[in-house]
């Protein structure tokens, strides 16, 4: 059975992303073994898959704000700390309720 449509959270993901999933189920779920293929330590694929569950998440979920959503983007790929992102989002709740 191939896949028809690709879904949106796949989709969004770059090719270091699928390479990392694709090892990741070679490996049998393994970090330790996913951890010596590329030559890192434990904790270090830890994160990564921590940021890639992250990644996923917000690609399933439909985000009403689209702002919103490119403040969380930004910060999921490191373009942005995630207590910057927090203040952004609520400022930006705030000002869209006092102009309700």
């Amino acid at each position: 059975m191939a896949i028809e449509v690709v879904p949106a959270w796949m989709a969004q993901l770059d090719d270091e992303d699928v390479t990392f999933i694709k090892k990741f189920i070679l490996a049998s779920g393994s970090l330790k073994e996913v951890a010596g293929v590329y030559g890192v330590t434990y904790p270090t694929v830890r994160l990564r898959l921590d940021r890639l569950i992250q990644k996923i998440e917000l690609g399933e979920r439909e985000e009403e704000e689209p702002y919103i959503a490119l403040i969380k983007r930004l910060a999921v790929n490191d373009k942005l700390d995630f207590d910057t992102a927090k203040i952004l989002i609520n400022e930006y709740k705030k000002q869209k309720k006092e102009t309700e």
